[in-house]
């Protein structure tokens, strides 16, 4: 029997809290991509892209609700001007 590590949602917010972005216990992946999207536009959050990249790699361990949260706020704020 083959046993898969899933990447849920605390997975993202420990990957995210990890670079330095502070996220209360508990939050959904919905509230952790939007709390990584306005700190990466407003300071930078250094590794952020690479981090998403990777997880984005795994996709077919990862939870959908993770998944939807990166597509809807961090991927397209990649795209984004960021302030100085």
């Amino acid at each position: 029997m083959m046993i898969v590590d899933l990447i849920d949602g605390d997975d993202f917010r420990n990957k995210l809290v990890g670079l330095g972005v502070l996220i209360p216990e508990g939050a959904c992946p919905e509230t952790c991509a939007r709390m990584a999207r306005r700190k990466y536009l407003e300071t930078d959050v250094p590794d952020l892209e690479s981090t998403v990249s990777e997880l984005m790699s795994h996709t077919d361990v990862m939870l959908p609700s993770v998944r939807r949260a990166i597509e809807a706020h961090l991927l397209p704020a990649f795209e984004l001007p960021r302030s100085s």
